[in-house]
């Protein structure tokens, strides 16, 4: 287990924004990962929970207490189920299960991450979720200080939130069980409209597992939201904001706004997603606020590929990003009524 002090934590998130820690451990075991856990909750000293630093916007203070950087490796397959580690690079296991013929979550290709974060945010993209391919999560309860298996029904699964997330406080994510399906090399139906065009197929339509993992990686990639340390547009967290789920007087209230800014012709995009409610799109919300891709002179702007990214072009700080994310709120508040919400956890900071 390395231990380092008054480590900078910039370099362990992809925005590559953020001040120091005290200390800073790595663990690469779940017995490492739990000792450290244990000895934080102890001594009672604040604890900072780091996989692959996609979906963390740290402050520019940095964190006062113990970051533990959980680097855990494990990848067994038996059949069609998958256990991974909570510290497997989330894109390399998803290349694994193609590779070996599995389907499920191929659609989850080029996520930026660790597998134990998958669960957490219920992480989901291109018609498919973690959600529907999880069996079990082993994690470390820190209030009954046991390892404990948590069931898919256990999971408090919904759209890009879970049991974990909604009590960030009590569980350390150590593995992740998931049942996949062998369909003889092909992938699971293309539900997403923009997978199926570039396919080639319908949607429900079943594609060879390596053809749908190429499509989605390239629609990732013209969005700016694959890694590459060369391009600024990926110094991001991906989707900084969450689609908008509302009820259906929010959503005819919505409309409203809609028709007297943008006029009778233009539509919302809206997605019924059941109990009377509907999705819409932030990315669109973004846009017709009058925040384009590029948007912004200084050293934090929005994506040039994708409106839904908010980036840091190389000398941006946190409090920049947050003024980004602040101007970027309020307008399209002011526009059409609706609040959007940051998907990144943030750490020491707040909207």
């Amino acid at each position: 287990m390395q231990e380092l002090h008054d480590a900078p934590l910039a370099p362990l998130t992809t925005f590559r924004l953020g001040g120091p820690t005290d200390r800073l451990i790595t663990a690469t075991t779940d017995a490492e990962v739990i000792a450290a856990v244990r000895e934080a909750d102890d001594s009672g000293t604040p604890l900072l929970l780091i996989g692959g630093g996609s979906n963390l916007v740290i402050g520019d203070k940095g964190f006062a207490g113990t970051a533990l950087v959980i680097a855990t490796k494990g990848v067994t397959l038996d059949g069609t189920r998958l256990e991974l580690s909570a510290g497997e690079v989330w894109t390399d296991a998803v290349a694994r299960t193609v590779e070996a013929g599995l389907a499920g979550i191929e659609c989850l290709a080029g996520i930026p991450g660790s597998a134990g974060a998958t669960p957490i945010q219920n992480v989901g993209a291109y018609g498919q979720e973690v959600a529907s391919t999880i069996t079990e999560v082993v994690a470390y309860d820190r209030v009954t200080h046991e390892t404990v298996t948590l069931p898919n029904a256990d999971c408090g699964f919904s759209y890009r939130h879970s049991r974990f997330k909604a009590n960030p406080e009590r569980y350390v994510v150590l593995r992740v069980r998931f049942e996949l399906e062998d369909a003889d090399g092909l992938s699971a139906p293309i539900k997403y409209a923009e997978a199926a065009r570039v396919l080639g197929v319908g949607p429900g339509d079943r594609v060879p597992l390596a053809a749908a993992r190429e499509a989605v990686l390239k629609l990732r990639s013209g969005k700016g939201m694959v890694l590459d340390p060369e391009d600024h547009d990926t110094w991001s967290a991906g989707s900084f904001f969450t689609n908008p789920i509302l009820t259906e007087e929010n959503f005819a209230a919505f409309h409203a706004r809609v028709r007297e800014r943008l006029g009778d012709g233009v539509v919302p995009p809206a997605y019924p997603v059941g109990d009377g409610h509907t999705k819409t799109s932030a990315a669109w919300l973004i846009d017709k606020a009058g925040f384009t891709k590029g948007y912004g002179t200084g050293p934090a702007r929005i994506s040039t590929k994708h409106t839904l990214a908010l980036t840091n072009r190389g000398s941006a700080t946190t409090e920049d990003l947050l003024a980004l994310a602040r101007e970027v709120v309020t307008g399209v508040r002011d526009a059409f009524g609706i609040t959007l919400v940051n998907e990144p956890v943030t750490v020491g900071v707040s909207l």
